[in-house]
């Protein structure tokens, strides 16, 4: 029998469609009924990928006599966390302070105004390991609404009360100086692995955010150190299990300090803040294989998880015939299968691959020694080594392809979308690779048309179909993407298209009151508070991205309110950059850039001349993180509303590039090397 979630284009929720439960979508039908029969609602939070989601689901949603317990006893609502992260923040927020943690699968009770008074993640279908069975809490949560009402109802009221404070930005703030920088990256330093890179032990995390801003750090002061202690958390991923060797792209996370055994699913965000870290270590090392990672992650992205419109889908299952991992594992005997006997022994020897295996009896593939040590092992340059790697790889890919892949999530977030946008964008500028621009400019087209409702930006997409009132990430990933394709493909309409989007950004989610941004527009549902969470989790937090990119874009248009709205949102985290730093890794990088003197880069000439092309590329064939670029054919360059191109015109008929630097402009060049020697002076 098909419950209610059978008309949900959320592939998570369609999971659920054929439970015996009565799922509910969030909606003000489900509370309704719940005022109505007068019981609680339970609140089930999670996502398609999540391995313990489809764990619970197989103990507990599918089994007959606890579905029924959860029908008699509440109304019960599904609810997917990455269609809906207003939703899933403010209950996040109730379960940790409740039980001083958090996680997926996430269990809340709730009144029918939608205060939690009782709440958790996973439950077993019985009692184990000192966790209540399911079935217990199901029972003793309803009694206590039903018998002790007074008390639950104040239980629900503090927490609503403690959410309301936490999403309330701190009024201690600390001063915005290089301080504050050097003081965040001592902290992160104290944390690092110096045996195995990256930050922490297990599970161990890739942090793209931190190592960005590590970046930034040896572009100020040219740490030996820190650039040491980024390359081994760089070369520890690319080599690792949580980096997919056959068919490119990473994993969400690693289980072990080793970087070995991951947890399988593969995420969209997760793989588009990984191209940009690993593009920017290229311009900042040249090393090869920083360049191999990068275009191995696309290539993934672009095989796997676009759609025919230009869309980028949103993750992988972990697992696959119900067994986690088992799509990407190998033996010894099915690599022979596929390579023949000298490819073989090198893939195996290369990638560690035995007849006891590492992970359940087989072998999560990763580079077991360094390919220059092979390469002398086996008699073999290295450039012979890398090409006979790469050709077996795509024999094992092709091999790999047969088996029974993992659950694909196809649907269309424009958060992650924006992310991914300009990961393409930029890696397209980087490496000179035009197909990567054209994968952006079809992405920013599909963005820009199907993803709108009546002019307003929608969150998610899903077989011709955008609902949900985009969030405030939604609109900013978005911008940040649009900004980065201008630079790359130097067309104006992007960057028009981009201030567009900040004007309504502004109106539906700065809060004049307090002074901040909101999570959520002011033409979203009530909820029991309007949600805003500032901490860079596993992506930027829609603030600190909208902050983001109005500095930017207050150098290029000019318009000083997005600075000081800017720098208001700058302030209110500050606290969090001083105290948890590793939390807000991208907030750093944003006030690295508003304590930097950025320089301003305008390119004036014909879009697709040559001329303009060199010059483009010499911008981007240096690491400059704090830069803003800007380029206009000169017969545009007026209407573009920048005073970066304002009365700049073209030298001798040649394009021509212009770079200020704190109100301080140097003469234009049509020189690319000459151009080059002004970038880094």
């Amino acid at each position: 029998m098909q419950n209610r979630l059978i008309h949900e284009t959320s592939p998570y929720l369609l999971q659920h469609a054929n439970n015996p439960v009565d799922w509910h979508p969030w909606g003000e039908e489900a509370f309704g009924i719940a005022r109505d029969r007068n019981v609680p609602i339970l609140l089930s939070v999670g996502y398609s990928a999540c391995h313990w989601c489809h764990v619970m689901e197989r103990e507990s949603f599918e089994n007959d006599e606890i579905a029924a317990l959860m029908n008699e006893l509440y109304v019960c609502i599904k609810v997917d966390r990455e269609e809906r992260p207003d939703v899933d923040s403010i209950y996040m927020s109730a379960v940790q302070q409740m039980t001083g943690q958090g996680g997926w699968p996430m269990t809340v009770m709730l009144t029918p105004a939608g205060e939690p008074f009782y709440g958790g993640t996973y439950f077993p279908p019985a009692d184990r390991g000192g966790m209540p069975g399911f079935p217990r809490v199901l029972q003793a949560m309803s009694d206590v609404y039903r018998d002790n009402r007074n008390e639950a109802q104040k239980v629900a009221t503090q927490l609503v009360e403690r959410i309301r404070q936490i999403v309330t930005p701190a009024e201690d703030e600390e001063e915005l100086n290089l301080g504050l920088l050097d003081a965040a990256a001592i902290a992160v330093n104290d944390q690092v692995d110096d045996v195995h890179g990256g930050v922490g032990a297990a599970p161990k995390f890739p942090q793209p955010m931190i190592w960005e801003f590590m970046l930034r750090r040896h572009a100020r002061n040219g740490s030996a150190s820190v650039m040491g202690a980024i390359e081994l958390a760089l070369d520890g991923m690319a080599r690792g299990g949580i980096y997919d060797q056959v068919g490119g792209g990473f994993h969400r996370y690693s289980t072990d300090q080793t970087w070995l055994v991951p947890h399988f699913e593969k995420m969209l965000y997760d793989n588009a803040l990984l191209v940009k870290l690993y593009l920017h270590a290229y311009q900042v090392t040249g090393k090869r294989e920083h360049h191999r990672i990068v275009e191995e992650t696309l290539d993934y992205v672009r095989r796997e998880m676009t759609s025919p419109e230009g869309g980028f889908y949103s993750a992988q299952d972990a697992d696959s015939e119900g067994v986690e991992g088992k799509y990407f594992v190998w033996s010894p005997e099915e690599i022979v299968d596929v390579l023949d006997e000298d490819r073989a022994r090198l893939v195996n020897r290369l990638y560690g691959v035995t007849a006891e295996g590492n992970f359940e009896g087989k072998t999560i593939l990763h580079e077991a020694m360094p390919r220059d040590a092979l390469a002398d092992e086996l008699g073999l340059s290295r450039e012979r080594l890398d090409a006979d790697v790469a050709d077996s790889k795509r024999k094992l890919l092709e091999a790999r392809r047969q088996r029974v892949a993992p659950l694909r999530d196809d649907k269309v977030l424009t958060e992650w979308n924006g992310l991914m946008l300009r990961a393409f964008a930029e890696a397209g500028a980087v490496l000179s690779s035009p197909e990567y621009v054209d994968i952006a400019r079809t992405n920013a087209s599909f963005l820009l048309g199907s993803m709108r409702e009546n002019g307003r930006l929608m969150r998610t997409y899903k077989n011709g179909v955008a609902k949900l009132l985009g969030y405030l990430a939604d609109y900013a990933s978005l911008i940040d993407g649009l900004i980065a394709l201008h630079e790359a493909d130097l067309d104006p309409r992007w960057l028009t298209e981009a201030v567009a989007l900040t004007g309504e950004m502004l109106a539906l989610f700065w809060d004049d009151a307090s002074g901040q941004f909101y999570d959520t527009g002011t033409d979203h549902e009530q909820l029991v508070v309007r949600p805003r969470d500032a901490v860079d989790n596993a992506l930027p937090s829609g603030v600190s991205m909208a902050t983001d990119v109005m500095l930017r874009l207050a150098v290029v248009t000019g318009n000083r309110e997005y600075e000081t709205k800017a720098v208001a949102s700058l302030r209110s985290a500050s606290y969090l950059m001083s105290y948890h730093p590793t939390a807000v890794g991208h907030w750093l990088c944003v006030l690295d850039f508003h304590l930097s003197r950025p320089k301003e880069i305008a390119i004036i000439g014909r879009q697709e001349a040559d001329d303009t092309r060199k010059l483009a590329e010499t911008v981007f064939g240096v690491y400059l993180p704090n830069r803003v670029l800007v380029s206009a054919d000169p017969d545009v360059a007026e209407r573009l509303e920048s005073p970066l191109t304002s009365d700049r015109p073209m030298v001798d008929n040649k394009a021509a590039a212009y770079v200020c630097e704190n109100y301080i402009c140097h003469l234009p060049v049509t020189d690319p090397n000459r151009l080059a020697r002004q970038l880094v002076g």
